[in-house]
């Protein structure tokens, strides 16, 4: 045997023995010859080949799947709005949420109630109707549900409360559906229609309104409020016209002819008793 033929009975003895034969074709050869077989993928330093899925067979994990952090939880002190004139009628202590004018009422005695300025939901996540203060939670966690992930694949699975979470400082959860009143770290928000039906306010306000509101507190949501209170009124009575004078009559003959001898005809037509 030549050498061409030793070289090649090695060749065929380093394929057809040690872990790797039982393997299949090693990834040397890939690079070799050009093709890599399925089930080998290649390892750093002299680890051996290990079997793996095929590439095309691999669950690939969605974009932005993970639990990421939501950064700082600093002390934020609750700041209180305007108070203004409310006359609507609205149960005290409740809270009205104006979508068209981007307002958050809370209602207090005597006709006024805080005036928040917020963000509400951008078209076709806009809506109305009354849920209550079911829970509330400081620096909530946020978890995009799964059609929000659909839309934004970047998105996490979770983000740990914090500045960078889009939840803000606090969290009034409304009944059990995914609507939330919360903070935003985000000021030139406020006052746009951007969000998926939530409704922010700033950190410093959303801190208030949660150390006035209950669990159980009312809320309704309204596409706008009147600009003023409508007061129901009695109809005012009409006014009659008054009535033409009758014609003054000729007074009777005992008023006229000499000597008032009757007073009493004298004074009907005088005084017209």
């Amino acid at each position: 045997m030549g050498k061409s033929g030793s070289a090649l009975a090695c060749v065929c003895f380093l394929l057809g023995s040690g872990p790797a034969a039982a393997q299949g074709w090693p990834p040397w050869a890939d690079d070799s010859f050009g093709s890599r077989p399925w089930g080998y993928e290649r390892r750093p330093s002299w680890e051996g080949y290990e079997p793996v899925e095929p590439r095309e067979r691999r669950a690939l994990s969605p974009r932005g799947g993970d639990i990421r952090d939501g950064g700082a939880r600093p002390e934020i002190a609750p700041q209180a709005p305007a108070v203004v004139t409310f006359l609507h009628d609205y149960p005290l202590n409740s809270i009205v949420i104006d979508t068209g004018n981007r307002k958050l009422y809370y209602v207090l005695p005597d006709s006024r109630a805080y005036e928040y300025a917020i963000s509400v939901g951008r078209e076709g996540f806009n809506w109305t109707g009354s849920e209550t203060v079911s829970r509330k939670q400081a620096w909530p966690d946020w978890n995009p549900p799964a059609e929000m992930r659909e839309r934004d694949p970047s998105l996490p699975e979770k983000m740990s409360g914090g500045l960078k979470n889009p939840l803000g400082a606090m969290a009034l959860y409304l009944g059990d559906t995914l609507y939330r009143i919360h903070g935003t770290n985000d000021a030139k928000s406020i006052g746009r229609a951007a969000s998926s039906g939530c409704f922010r306010l700033l950190n410093a306000h959303v801190m208030h309104l949660a150390s006035v509101t209950e669990i159980g507190t009312t809320v309704n949501v309204v596409a706008s409020l009147p600009r003023r209170q409508e007061v129901s009124r009695a109809p005012e009575p009409e006014r009659a016209t008054p009535a033409e004078p009758a014609p003054r009559q000729a007074p009777p003959a005992a008023a006229t002819a000499g000597p008032a001898r009757d007073y009493r005809a004298l004074r009907e037509y005088e005084f017209g008793e």
